[in-house]
């Protein structure tokens, strides 16, 4: 196993033996504690020691960040259908910048 840089707030790990993907929301050194927040919504912490010994990968953050929520698409204001509006000229019009057309 690779030893990994300190934890930081807000990076994203993929842990390579669990393939559980998990964000760093807490660490602190006094305390000797760093506080994750797996994709799903658990939360666990790991002491340093612990830490240390994961194989961990950094990740970028998932794109589809409704993981931890118990959140459908619809709930973010997401829908299958795309609409495109073939008339812009009433959204031109109601802007005022028809003067310009």
């Amino acid at each position: 196993m690779r030893k990994i840089e300190s934890p930081r707030i807000g990076d994203w790990y993929k842990d390579k033996e669990f393939h559980d993907l998990f964000e760093v929301v807490a660490s602190d050194e006094k305390e000797g504690y760093v506080a994750v927040q797996y994709f799903s919504g658990e939360i666990e912490e790991f002491d340093f020691d612990s830490w240390y010994q994961l194989n961990l990968e950094q990740i970028p953050p998932p794109e589809d960040c409704s993981g931890p929520f118990e959140a459908s698409q619809e709930d973010f204001g997401y829908d299958d259908v795309i609409s495109h509006n073939e008339d812009w000229s009433d959204l031109i019009h109601s802007t005022g910048l028809d003067q310009y057309f």
